[in-house]
């Protein structure tokens, strides 16, 4: 029996469908007449309804040997292995073909919109010298996502990156090293050391405050100045109170003051201890911190890399058990060293789109907290509340840059990754305790800390919408072509276009990303009038940079403001001018940000050249704020949920209504030309940016709300962000190794 049963399934195709059972249509079965089978079958004819001749969908079930499935699965995974690396391996100047759409909507398990969204197989790099090998340059870094503009707006992917040179080499660190180095006078040490606690200690923990105030005392005292360890430390901190206290270095000819001491302490410290201290551990940070002051991120990464792997030998990965007798400050010291090294562990990574160098599966090691007595604990420390709120941004910092610009590959589309991390997003800013919110209404009170991880907070939605943002753009060229006969341009050259569809979750993404770099300008720009920006510090040029890139896209978009391109060269103002005053990371990200200004002219007169004459009218799409239809090329302000008020006031307590008269950061509701055509805006003043709309609002906006509530189904089989993956994988893959 079992070989008979063997012998139909293996019978040739023809046989079996000779053997197969007429299926009757559905007239000749409803009436219980004999059909032909044919379409239209020979009654239907005869009756004159052949155009009603229909047959049953059936999913007949059909036996067939183990092995014939196998052959098939494994072939059907060998050509998409196959598509997909074709697809994402393209020749110099020539684009991908657009690839066929799932049948469905279902998305294809090997598209690029699972696998990998937004760039190809291949690493970037760029060969600087021909005799050096290539650099690396990671998609994450706000300079690769400036010339990802530049590609864009002068239309062609051989726009080439454009190099870091504006940093301190290694030749001049031995040179600051070379010099008389030595321990300043008693008075001078205490300066240097309290400007340095006063300025690092209130947004990271590096050491211990008093017990560092003491040890220093107690070196001058008893005149132990060999000792290599505290040396280390303490040149460090001098290193910090000199960039905080002065405007030049003018003993070693570095532009950054305090590079005498860096360079003195880097020469001393041991790279590889058999057995670390703590106080090792601190000197590391310090000296991966104060690399970023001289824009040697590349060092600052690997230092802060060592410290977490001689973290890891001692075990602070792990809490030590209750039994073992060890003082509460410095159980508590160990704990919140730790989490320091993870936070720039996380943050440096981002900012060169570098992967971090541990997961957070391989920690077990409590949050920081409170001890007693109060009064040890507020000598000592800073807010454990805080340094936890740093702690968790740090996570969805690391998370954004794996799921967003990573290569790995993902069940999840990129749509329902990026949701996650604005949904981890959104509980970070709902659950941030009252007296770590900003004051709105006196932007100028707040204190450094409590801007420093609200900026970060803004950088990291940015980081996360801005590839949607740079979509959305392109999406608003295909309705304003430019005729282009360059033959490497990868802008619809086609005047006739029609405007693609614009799905409402890209509209809102693009949104969030403008509402943020806004809210970022609008404190730096505060803190830059009232004196209060730090000369020499990285972070603050980083995130106007980031912002400015964001304000420059705005200004062509339908959901922004022609007032954006003011803020822009706003922006470029202030880097020029830290820059001039020896900010080596302002000297790089305004030489990058000149040249997207250059594109931006060029693509401005192209498009006036174009527009002369015809003015095309069209709509944005339906959904848009509210479902509202606005004029395409009009801002539309995100308006704020009315029920959403302030706890206290000064203060924000989830997000807050706009004041009245000042909309989305002073930024009002107008028709937006083609930015230098017709009369230019000037910018709002700086206290209407810095008050009104801030990034946390955004989140509660309704067309947020509703892209967080869409399930993973929803977004996994919504057509236009499948559009968005092939558009977004074509402005990311299209790189040139010359």
């Amino acid at each position: 029996m079992n070989s008979r049963r063997h012998s139909r399934t293996a019978d040739p195709p023809g046989e079996s469908s000779k053997r197969r059972k007429i299926v009757a249509c559905e007239r000749c079965h409803s009436h219980k007449i004999k059909c032909s089978g044919d379409q239209p079958c020979t009654k239907c004819r005869l009756v004159g309804c052949a155009d009603e001749c229909q047959y049953p969908s059936r999913d007949r079930q059909v036996k067939v040997s183990e092995s014939y499935l196998e052959r098939i699965l494994t072939e059907n995974q060998r050509l998409k292995e196959q598509s997909a690396s074709s697809a994402n391996t393209p020749e110099a100047g020539h684009p991908e073909p657009e690839q066929p759409r799932p049948p469905g909507g279902v998305p294809d398990e090997g598209s690029t919109s699972i696998r990998n969204p937004i760039i190809g197989d291949r690493a970037w790099f760029h060969a600087y010298d021909p005799s050096a090998p290539p650099i690396f340059v990671g998609e994450a870094a706000c300079t690769a996502f400036a010339t990802r503009l530049r590609q864009f707006l002068s239309g062609t992917n051989t726009t080439a990156h454009i190099r870091r040179t504006q940093y301190v080499k290694e030749e001049n660190i031995a040179l600051a090293n070379a010099g008389d180095i030595r321990w300043p006078s008693l008075q001078q040490a205490r300066l240097l050391v309290k400007i340095a606690i006063r300025q690092i200690s209130c947004v990271y923990h590096v050491l211990l405050r008093k017990s560092t105030l003491d040890k220093l005392e107690e070196i001058y005292r008893t005149g132990d100045f060999e000792c290599t360890v505290n040396q280390c430390k303490f040149f460090a901190l001098f290193a910090f109170g000199e960039a905080y206290s002065m405007r030049s270095e003018p003993s070693s000819g570095s532009r950054v003051p305090g590079t005498s001491y860096f360079a003195r302490s880097l020469s001393l410290v041991q790279v590889l201890p058999e057995r670390t201290s703590i106080t090792h551990l601190e000197t590391l940070l310090l000296l991966s911190l104060f690399s970023y002051y001289l824009n040697r991120r590349h060092s600052a990464y690997v230092l802060i890399g060592s410290a977490m792997r001689l973290g890891l030998c001692i075990g602070l990965n792990h809490n030590i058990p209750e039994s073992q007798p060890i003082d509460p400050v410095e159980r508590q010291h160990r704990v919140r060293i730790w989490w320091t090294i993870y936070i720039f562990d996380r943050m440096w990574a981002s900012k060169m789109g570098l992967p971090s160098q541990i997961l957070d599966d391989d920690i077990h090691l409590d949050m920081p907290s409170r001890i007693e007595p109060k009064q040890v604990y507020e000598e000592q420390f800073a807010d454990a509340e805080y340094i936890e709120a740093n702690i968790n941004l740090a996570r969805i910092v690391g998370e954004t840059t794996a799921k967003v610009y990573s290569r790995r590959k993902y069940n999840e589309t990129f749509m329902q990754r990026v949701q996650k991390l604005l949904k981890a997003l959104k509980n970070w800013v709902d659950t941030l305790p009252e007296h770590l919110r900003l004051n709105v209404e006196d932007p100028e009170t707040n204190t450094k800390h409590i801007t420093s991880i609200h900026l970060a907070f803004n950088q990291c939605v940015i980081l996360t919408t801005r590839p949607t943002l740079l979509h959305l753009l392109k999406l608003n060229e295909t309705s304003n072509p430019r005729d282009n006969a360059n033959p490497n341009s990868n802008i619809n050259s086609n005047a006739n276009a029609e405007k693609e569809s614009i799905s409402q979750p890209v509209l809102t993404l693009g949104e969030a990303c403008i509402h943020a770099a806004r809210h970022s300008h609008s404190l730096i720009l505060t803190k830059w009038i009232n004196g209060s920006l730090p000369v020499f510090g990285y972070f603050h040029a980083h995130y106007l940079f980031s912002a400015s890139l964001v304000l420059a896209m705005s200004s062509f978009v339908p959901i922004g403001s022609p007032a954006d391109i003011g803020a822009f060269e706003t922006g470029l103002e202030v880097l020029a001018s830290m820059s001039e005053n020896g900010n080596l990371a302002a000297s790089e990200f305004y030489h990058n940000l000149k040249h997207v200004k250059q594109c931006l002219d060029r693509f401005r007169a192209e498009r006036r050249a174009n527009d002369a004459g015809r003015r095309v009218s069209s709509t944005v799409p339906a959904g848009l704020n509210g479902g509202n239809q606005l004029p395409f090329g009009t801002s539309a302000p995100l308006t704020p949920a009315p029920a959403l008020m302030s706890s206290s006031p000064g203060q924000t307590h989830g997000p807050l209504p706009a004041p009245v008269g000042s909309v989305m950061n002073g930024y009002t509701s107008q028709p937006n030309p083609i930015p230098g055509q017709g009369q230019q805006q000037e910018d709002p003043p700086a206290r209407d940016l810095a008050g009104g709309f801030t990034t946390a609002m955004a989140f509660m906006e309704p067309t947020m709300q509703d892209f967080l509530a869409q399930s993973d189904l929803d977004l996994g089989l919504l057509y236009p962000i499948e559009t968005f993956m092939d558009d977004a994988e074509n402005l990311y893959s299209g790189h040139e190794f010359t």
